[in-house]
């Protein structure tokens, strides 16, 4: 299935391309998704492995999986005869205080669906149907029934779940792209040092670059090429150079 929100970086165009990579089903009994965003790759299947960890340090984009999966109907409620509105989506981007944890992830969703590019910054200016992507909202809910659900620094989420049997699917911000993530990401060589300890197996997405190919000579790197989907940095029909890296 797909995810119920998209996301800056996410993996919709390289799923099929990325899963290719993954350890055949059934040699891992966890599977941890360490940047989550829309978790593209998690929704990808019914299920991925015994126990699955989804992860993301962006506060907000965490608390709305949370409010998915525990309370779809409470925030269909809330969202209920929102529609692909400038005046609703200005609204929802405002600051606001007090709110409850389904309010502010109401908000959310609208922002991130009725943007440009899922900035959550500039209003969309196209069609969508919101009741649509609403009536979605519980299947995405039964999805994440199973899956825990972290907000914690990288290398607490890995050294946590770690084991032999241990697979890690890592999306970070792309190298020279950090700024496009809340908080931003300056971690790449921590990063790499920390994979280079762990006892189970990870599948990692990067930006084909100098930077990323010095810092992972050590590893099995595969060239791939999309579409471009980067709207803030332009592109048109261009094709984006990705990296898969892998320690297996």
């Amino acid at each position: 299935m797909n995810s119920f929100i998209s996301w800056i970086g996410g993996k919709k165009l390289l799923r099929k391309a990325i899963l290719e990579q993954f350890p055949e089903q059934g040699t891992f009994d966890r599977y941890i998704e360490v940047f989550g965003g829309a978790g593209w790759i998690l929704f990808s299947k019914e299920s991925h492995a015994k126990m699955e960890v989804y992860n993301d340090v962006n506060n907000e984009l965490v608390n709305l999986f949370r409010v998915v999966k525990y309370h779809p109907e409470a925030l269909q409620k809330e969202l209920d005869w929102i529609l692909m509105s400038r005046e609703e989506f200005f609204k929802a981007i405002q600051p606001a205080r007090g709110l409850t944890d389904i309010q502010r992830a109401a908000r959310f969703f609208i922002a991130i669906k009725e943007s440009f590019g899922t900035d959550c910054h500039s209003f969309g200016v196209r069609p969508k149907n919101m009741q649509n992507a609403i009536i979605f909202l519980r299947r995405a809910s039964d999805r994440l029934r199973n899956v825990v659900i972290e907000n914690v620094d990288f290398e607490r989420l890995i050294k946590t779940y770690d084991r032999p049997t241990s697979l890690f699917y890592l999306d970070p911000p792309y190298y020279g792209a950090e700024n496009y993530y809340v908080g931003g990401f300056n971690a790449h060589t921590r990063l790499r040092d920390i994979l280079g300890q762990i006892h189970g197996s990870f599948v990692l997405s990067y930006n084909d670059c100098v930077e990323i190919r010095k810092l992972y000579k050590d590893f099995e790197i595969i060239e791939l090429q999309r579409a471009h989907n980067l709207t803030a940095v332009g592109g048109g029909g261009k094709k984006y150079k990705e990296l898969i890296i892998k320690n297996f």
